[in-house]
């Protein structure tokens, strides 16, 4: 039995790993262990729950506020009790967190092979997104197999001067997911009135906090005032960056409903049911288009591309101009609607795991 472990550690990982675990634990050449670092304690455990996973190893690493270094320190030496003890054939982590960087640094003080899920993604800033700019190259780096999930990734890591033997186009897993859940989550669909148009908003990003976040919630307000037939639902993060001047700017407004963070199940119902979604969350750029959805993405940059390319997809950054007008625009024109809301699904067809465990097997015969 080859033996491998699946690293997750927030919300967004658990959403893209879980299918590839799940098809993991059917193998009958895998013993598949799942480690949760639980970066995001609650966010984590709400995804595991939904797709039927339980942690065989828990780190419970969430401490209140703490620092990148400090997060960082605790990760990488905890990591290595854990892979000194199970011994792993190799190790599997998605994304661009702290947990992932951390993840394949440890891996690679001990000489064990590890695989990065999603791989390529590139802004070219190293300050934005910070710090997942600066993870994904560091996990890149130290990756034995790359699982880019665009011909536009698998370039990336091209240009690095990484070997294309190692670099697999397999489609995004976070597809997978959502066609797993898609079909099972209409009983959380929110309650909207006729002639009224959901606008679902999610943003939390770190280098939003601060002046930008504020001409976003200034942006948000805006849009109710000259839109007396939307209503805004916006699960805020718990961090208090973002949930503290969330409540201070909004909270007094009728037609925004300001919640806890959703669920998996009743977030995807959300995207369904919304009209148009405001986010600077890198998932929601992958998801909502399959589901027909327009995103307006709250950052001035994206490393996922094919979106912006396809048309279903702009980068407004937190900029309250910007936002007000091409959200205005889509809430008008009908058109400028249509073009924007096609169905198109640039990052895969749901068959992303089943390619990824085909390389694996490959490499251990």
């Amino acid at each position: 039995m080859v033996k491998i472990i699946c690293v997750v550690g927030t919300r967004p990982e658990a959403i893209k790993m879980a299918p590839l675990i799940n098809q993991l634990k059917q193998q009958d050449w895998v013993e598949c262990k799942v480690l949760a670092t639980a970066q995001h304690r609650q966010l984590l455990d709400q995804v595991l729950n939904i797709f039927g996973i339980t942690p065989d190893i828990d780190l419970d690493i969430m401490r209140p506020n703490q620092s990148l270094p400090e997060l960082t320190a605790r990760l990488l030496t905890l990591l290595d009790d854990v892979l000194a003890k199970e011994n792993p054939d190799a190790v599997l982590a998605q994304g661009d967190t702290t947990t992932v960087m951390a993840v394949a640094l440890a891996c690679f003080y001990r000489k064990i092979p590890f695989g990065h899920i999603e791989a390529g993604l590139r802004t070219g800033d190293m300050s934005n997104p910070f710090p997942e700019e600066m993870n994904r190259i560091v996990a890149g780096r130290l990756a034995r197999w790359h699982f880019a999930p665009t011909d536009s990734s698998r370039q990336n890591l091209l240009n690095e001067g990484f070997s294309d033997d190692y670099i697999y186009v397999t489609g995004n897993t976070v597809i997978d997911a959502l066609l797993d859940v898609v079909t099972r989550c209409d009983n959380f669909l929110p309650q909207i009135e006729e002639n009224r148009r959901l606008v679902l908003v999610t943003s939390h990003r770190r280098e939003n906090f601060g002046a930008p976040f504020i001409e976003i919630c200034r942006a948000i307000r805006t849009l109710v005032e000259n839109n007396s037939d939307i209503d805004v639902l916006y699960p805020v993060h718990p961090n208090p960056n973002v949930r503290d001047v969330a409540y201070e700017l909004l909270g007094d407004l009728s037609q925004v409903t300001l919640c806890e963070p959703l669920d998996y199940l009743p977030f995807v119902a959300a995207m369904k049911s919304a009209y148009l979604i405001l986010s600077d969350s890198g998932g929601v750029q992958e998801e909502a288009p399959a589901l027909g959805k327009p995103v307006l993405v709250l950052r001035r940059e994206t490393e996922r591309p094919e979106a912006v390319n396809e048309g279903v997809v702009k980068l407004v950054g937190p900029d309250y101009e910007c936002i007000v007008r091409e959200a205005q625009l889509l809430l008008s024109d009908e058109k400028a609607y249509k073009a924007m809301a096609r169905g198109v699904s640039p990052y895969g067809d749901g068959h992303s795991s089943e390619r990824i465990i085909s390389v694996l097997r490959s490499a251990f015969n």
